[in-house]
């Protein structure tokens, strides 16, 4: 194999191949003779089927699925013999057909930037710690109580923590939102706080009208920010009933007996498991910052680049999609985030690869148990992660990742920071 290498750009690289014609021909051969003995044709006896014929049905895929196992392997050859780090699949361009006894082809590619070594010793880093307490796994215990409420008819007057079902219609200038029929939890916000403000005080057939402030973020674009006359028909108001802490309340949890303190020690296994998660989000974070800061200049394959900002705007448009919103933006738009991640990307890769941070198989493993014990069917998540290399590789990708956060709070000047459970599971 005779390769050469052209430097084309700061980190594009266009690399030639060259081959024998020989191994070629005798792959696509030696795949012609054993199609013939395993493939089925009408006429033809099982492994009798005349080469000629296999040559004329099937030559053309042969030959295509046999010059992309030797570019495939070759390639990978090549670059490791060049020392060379691809950043993505290369785009490769090749005639196929051999000329004086050789195949040629020519693959363009973008390889991974050299950062030199990278220390972290001096880099500032803020780890956040928390635990859970009896009070949070009270307020989650609340919460689910909250979740399993019943909800009860009444005369009385409303009043915030009722669900109120009532018609409304809105007037302001230059616009008139027609009557369309709605329920909320009064003080919850979904319909805005000056409606559903307005609706305490009045009971079920009660008619009124009342100005309001629909906010910015309201889920009718057509009176989102805008200010209005609606006029309420109020058809239902219910109370909620809490499900006391007994039997049956914990039987629905998967527990027999009624046995209070395993169902607390359950909902505490599950805080603590949450609150592993975001403490390890919170301190991946923090590094990733700390490592962009830290490179301001660094060259990046822009290929990457280009395929991660594409890959935000489709996620983007699809959420637009999903909940009925307009979508416009520009792909432009996400290319500085897209930066951003693929820098984290390229320093995080870098510093396993300098430090030999592999992905710990038992992590991996309590990741996608965790993964799957949020499924009704957790083996078959299971199974279906361990058959998709591509999702395996995610799963492995986002443990390594944890673990490089995990080398730089060793190695760097750490300060630890304790958090409340609310404060940590905060979004940031």
């Amino acid at each position: 194999m005779q390769v050469s290498v052209e430097n084309v750009g700061k980190l594009e690289r266009r690399l030639v191949v060259r081959l024998p014609a020989d191994a070629y021909e005798s792959t696509v051969r030696s795949r012609i003779v054993d199609a013939g003995r395993n493939v089925r044709l009408k006429g033809f006896r099982p492994g009798k089927v005349p080469v000629t014929v296999i040559e004329q049905r099937f030559g053309a895929q042969i030959r295509g699925e046999a010059m992309s196992e030797l570019v495939r392997t070759s390639f990978q050859q090549a670059v490791s013999e060049q020392k060379l780090r691809p950043a993505a699949s290369p785009s490769i361009s090749t005639s196929g057909e051999p000329v004086d006894g050789q195949i040629e082809y020519t693959a363009t590619f973008e390889v991974l930037p050299e950062v030199g070594k990278l220390d972290v010793t001096g880099m500032a880093i803020t780890k956040h710690t928390a635990v859970v307490a009896d009070a949070d796994v009270d307020a989650m215990i609340e919460t689910l109580r909250q979740q399993r409420r019943a909800w009860t008819s009444v005369e009385r007057a409303a009043q915030a923590g009722d669900m109120a079902l009532f018609e409304f219609s809105a007037q302001g200038e230059g616009f008139a939102h027609e009557r369309e029929r709605v329920g909320t939890i009064i003080g919850s916000g979904a319909m805005g706080g000056d409606l559903e403000n307005a609706l305490i005080g009045h009971a079920a057939g009660d008619e009124f009208d009342t100005d309001v402030m629909f906010p910015a973020d309201f889920r009718n674009a057509a009176l989102a920010g805008k200010a209005a006359n609606a006029s309420v028909k109020l058809m239902r108001v219910q109370e909620a009933k809490l499900p006391d802490v007994d039997d049956a309340f914990i039987a629905s949890f998967g527990i027999g007996g009624g046995d209070v303190e395993r169902f607390r020690a359950d909902v505490r296994a599950n805080l603590e498991r949450e609150l592993t998660g975001m403490l390890a989000v919170r301190l991946k974070n923090e590094v990733v910052e700390k490592l962009i800061a830290a490179h301001p200049d660094i060259e990046l394959p822009q290929g990457m680049v280009d395929a991660e900002s594409r890959a935000l705007h489709g996620q983007a448009q699809a959420q637009a999609q999903q909940q009925g919103q307009p979508f416009a933006a520009d792909v432009s738009v996400y290319m500085e985030m897209a930066r951003r991640r693929v820098c984290a990307g390229v320093l995080i890769g870098e510093l396993a690869r300098q430090n030999d941070i592999r992905p710990d198989s038992r992590r991996v493993a309590e990741l996608l148990a965790t993964i799957a014990s949020t499924y009704e069917e957790p083996t078959q998540v299971v199974e279906l992660y361990q058959r998709d290399p591509q999702l395996m590789g995610g799963l492995q990708n986002r443990v390594m990742e944890d673990q490089v956060a995990e080398w730089v709070a060793a190695h760097a000047q750490t300060t630890e920071q304790t958090l409340t459970f609310n404060e940590a599971m905060r979004q940031q």
